[in-house]
């Protein structure tokens, strides 16, 4: 590996950099945004809760002012809105003259009207209409009273008329004192109901005749022509005599064509433009002078709710997001570098096949000590396994150099190659067969193809077949051997391998047991046990019994050592059952192996 440095682009610190600003521009920014969606939010509150405000007092005041033709009962009104409110409400003439006020504050000869009051031209931006004279503005065009029982029984003969023929309706009065009759049901099926209400009565003929008078000499029709206009103030072309009426002839401002032309939006328009012109003429003295509202703050005066952002508070934001980042950044390559340090100690401690330091508790240093712990099992795999090359080694080369020994003898004439020979060479050829199987099949267990055929086996059987195989060399060498099975217990096993575990185990322990002693076999469910009141093993060295090529005493020979895989074997083959395998021993006393089954 390398000792060069990473890359900066690849660091870690660079990445820890780059994520912590990216943290923190996030952050700054959704607070940002936070605190002005906040802000703004609550300042349209603001604002749309003063606006309601300022249009329900707009309206009533426009409604008083329709009304009433001067402002003699405004100030009970507005003292009595501006207490439900909890706001200053204040009239003022155009010259700034007061009214009415609700109450003392701050002057306001100064300030912007919230609205300007005029029944006769609206602000459609709080009525939200299109038309500029309120409705409740009727002055002259009001129906008499003594025509509106007329009216009124004329709607409900039409609104008994729409029921008989399955529809419906209702009955609403108009600001002028007209009924006027909806229908809530097939409108085509109601038409012939409502052509009975009379178009003018007479009291409404005098006014309509008056402002007709008005409209034509506003527009300005051709000679022989005339405006109508009607109660909802809608407009007609009448065909009349100019020697008739002398007052309308005036000098034509519209042509025939321009007159009567439907699509001519420039004569519609100017139409209605002298129509409202000559309502405004004839409803002024009938409602109050413009005056000038202020809906305002009691104590500051305020009209509404602002929200500015001034160079000094730019600023401020501005360094405070720049502080920010800039802490961020600092703080940042601080603990990047710390994170780094001793990383770049364990690489090289991995470099150079040292001891990496542990300085800390954190996740480096159980990193550090888990690299240690992984150097530590590399060198002893690695010693394992010169060792287990040497011992491989050691242990084929007897076998090998006995039969090269004997073979040569054989041809220079000096070993008679009689039936002995070939009984020496093919014990040799055995022994050296038998290591080269133990150590294929230690292979194919650390490879984890060693292959268990599990089966119902019968305990006592195998334990039966392995006595009788080990009884004649147990017998030569002086040894008892003897099975004890408690019951006739079954368990899921691989035979073949069973066998060849119990017996590896028997054939240690008679190896091992001088002349005289003995050695059990036992069984009690899935629990096997060897016995034997052999030699024993030391403390010290019985964590090393299950360990390859390894003899309690070294400088033991083959004859009386094994080949020293016997143990390993043993315990792969119960690792591959699933089970385990213990040993207990006392010296002098003899050795116990346990062997347990799932």
């Amino acid at each position: 590996m390398s000792n060069g440095r990473v890359p900066l682009r690849h660091s870690l610190v660079t990445r820890l950099l780059v994520t912590s600003v990216l943290i923190a521009v996030a952050a700054i920014a959704a607070t940002a945004w936070l605190a002005a969606s906040t802000a703004t939010r609550a300042i349209r509150q603001e604002q749309g809760r003063s606006l309601t405000e300022d249009k329900g007092v707009y309206d009533m005041l426009v409604g008083h002012a329709a009304t009433h033709a001067d402002w003699s009962g405004a100030p009970a009104l507005i003292r009595e809105r501006a207490a439900k409110l909890d706001r200053r409400i204040t009239l003022m003439t155009a010259e700034r003259v007061v009214i009415a006020d609700s109450g003392p504050g701050p002057s306001l000869a100064a300030a912007r009207p919230s609205a300007t009051v005029d029944p006769l031209n609206l602000d459609l931006a709080l009525t939200g209409g299109a038309e500029r004279i309120d409705e409740r503005a009727v002055g002259p065009f009001r129906v008499p009273s003594d025509e509106r029982g007329l009216l009124r029984k004329i709607a409900n003969d039409q609104l008994a008329c729409l029921r008989r023929i399955g529809a419906d309706g209702k009955i609403e009065e108009l600001p002028n004192g007209r009924p006027a009759v909806t229908v809530t049901g097939p409108e085509k099926a109601g038409q012939a109901c409502l052509e009975k209400l009379p178009a003018i009565t007479r009291g409404e003929a005098k006014p309509l005749g008056e402002l007709s008078r008005l409209v034509t000499r506003c527009v300005g029709p051709p000679r022989g022509y005339r405006f109508g206009v009607w109660p909802d103030f809608s407009t007609s072309v009448e065909k009349v005599d100019p020697a008739d009426d002398p007052a309308e002839n005036v000098a034509p401002a519209l042509t025939i064509r321009e007159l009567f032309d439907a699509g001519d939006t420039r004569a519609a328009t100017r139409v209605r433009g002298c129509v409202e012109k000559s309502r405004r003429g004839m409803l002024q003295p009938y409602v109050a002078p413009p005056a000038l509202l202020f809906v305002t703050d009691p104590d500051t005066g305020a009209d509404q709710t602002r929200f500015t952002l001034s160079r000094e508070n730019t600023i401020r934001i501005v360094t405070t997001t720049g502080g920010v980042l800039l802490a961020t950044i600092l703080i940042t390559v601080l603990v990047g570098r710390r994170l780094v340090r001793p990383l770049r100690a364990l690489t090289e401690a991995a470099d150079r096949h040292t001891p990496a330091p542990v300085s800390t508790q954190d996740e480096i240093g159980r990193l550090a000590r888990a690299l240690n712990d992984s150097t530590e099992r590399r060198d002893q795999a690695e010693a394992q396994r010169r060792a287990m090359v040497s011992d491989v080694a050691h242990e084929l080369r007897t076998p090998l150099t006995n039969i090269r020994s004997w073979l040569e003898a054989a041809q220079d004439d000096l070993a008679p190659t009689d039936g002995q020979l070939v009984e020496l060479l093919h014990e040799e050829a055995v022994l050296l067969q038998h290591i080269i199987d133990d150590l294929s099949d230690l292979a194919a267990a650390d490879a984890g193809t060693l292959r268990i055929h599990a089966e119902p086996t019968y305990v006592r059987d195998v334990l039966a077949q392995v006595v009788d195989s080990h009884r004649a060399p147990a017998h030569a060498a002086g040894v008892r051997l003897a099975m004890e099975a408690d019951g006739d217990p079954v368990v899921a096993a691989d035979a073949v391998r069973l066998r060849q575990m119990i017996g590896n185990l028997v054939s240690n322990a008679v190896r091992f047991t001088p002349r005289g002693g003995s050695v059990t076999v036992g069984a009690q469910g899935s629990t096997i046990t060897v016995r034997d009141t052999g030699v024993g093993i030391s403390a010290e060295n019985l964590p090393r019994v299950f360990d390859r090529f390894w003899r309690a005493d070294e400088s033991r020979s083959r004859a009386t050592g094994g080949s020293g895989l016997g143990l390993a074997i043993v315990r792969k083959l119960a690792e591959a059952h699933g089970g385990t395998i213990e040993v207990a021993s006392t010296p002098g006393s003899g050795t116990t192996f346990t062997v347990r089954l799932p």
